[in-house]
C-alpha cells in the first residue's frame, strides 16, 4: 500500500528493519526528548518518571497472545514509563496477561541505562506488590504508590497519574496505534517511538 513513487515495499521494509535493529527511531525518540526537556529549562535526564500500562486489541493475536479477563480483551500490554510532564522514557511490550507490577520490574532493570539520574518513580495501586517493590530498592529506585481516596465519589484527577494518562491518549490519536497491528515486538515498540517522536519534533520545530 505505499504511493507509487516508493521502491518496491520490500526495499522499503528492508531499510525500515535495518533502522528498528540500529535502534534509530528510539534514538531520534531520546535526542528529541532531550532537546525538549532543555526547551522547557529542565535537565537532559528526568529523575522521576510514573508507571502505568495499556492493553490493546491486536486484529490478528497470535497464539499464546494471553487474554485479560477483566477489560475481555486478547491482544498486548504497553508497559510504559512517562516523564513528570508525560514524556515517554521507556516501552516495554508483553502479552496482555502479564500483570502491571511483574511489565514494570523490566522496566525497572533497563531504565536507568537510558536515564541514569532516575530515581523515583509513581504509581497505582496495581505497583504496590512486594517483588516490584524490592527490585526497585534493589536498584536504588523509590516507589511512590499513589491511591484514589474511598472518600471521594465520580472522577478525579490524581497528582502524576494523570500525566501518563495523556500519554496513552496521545499514542491513541496515531490511527495505527490505536490497535496493536504489528506481528513483531520490536517494530511495535518502533512504531510508538516514531509517533511519540514525531510530537516531539512538531514541537521543537518553530
Amino acid at each position: 500500500m505505499l504511493p507509487k513513487d516508493f521502491p518496491p515495499w520490500q526495499t522499503v521494509y528492508w531499510w525500515f528493519r535495518r533502522f528498528v535493529r540500529r535502534l534509530l527511531f528510539r534514538t531520534i525518540h531520546d535526542v528529541a526528548l532531550m532537546l525538549d526537556r532543555e526547551h522547557e529549562a529542565r535537565e537532559q535526564s528526568p529523575s522521576a518518571a510514573v508507571v502505568d500500562s495499556q492493553s490493546v486489541k491486536v486484529p490478528s493475536a497470535p497464539s499464546g497472545g494471553g487474554y485479560d479477563a477483566g477489560r475481555r480483551i486478547k491482544g498486548r500490554k504497553r508497559h510504559i514509563s512517562v516523564d513528570t510532564d508525560g514524556r515517554l522514557l521507556m516501552v516495554n511490550l508483553t502479552t496482555v496477561d502479564i500483570s502491571d507490577s511483574a511489565g514494570a520490574q523490566e522496566i525497572i532493570s533497563a531504565i536507568r541505562r537510558r536515564w541514569p539520574w532516575l530515581k523515583h518513580l509513581f504509581g497505582d495501586g496495581a505497583y504496590d506488590r512486594t517483588k516490584l517493590l524490592d527490585a526497585a530498592a534493589l536498584r536504588d529506585f523509590t516507589v511512590e504508590i499513589i491511591r484514589r481516596s474511598d472518600d471521594v465519589s465520580g472522577f478525579k484527577v490524581l497528582p502524576r497519574r494523570w500525566v501518563v494518562e495523556r500519554t496513552f491518549g496521545r499514542m491513541s490519536r496515531w490511527r495505527r496505534l490505536v490497535r496493536d497491528y504489528e506481528k513483531r515486538l520490536d517494530v511495535s515498540e518502533a512504531m510508538i517511538h516514531l509517533a511519540m517522536a514525531s510530537k516531539l519534533l512538531r514541537r521543537l520545530t518553530p
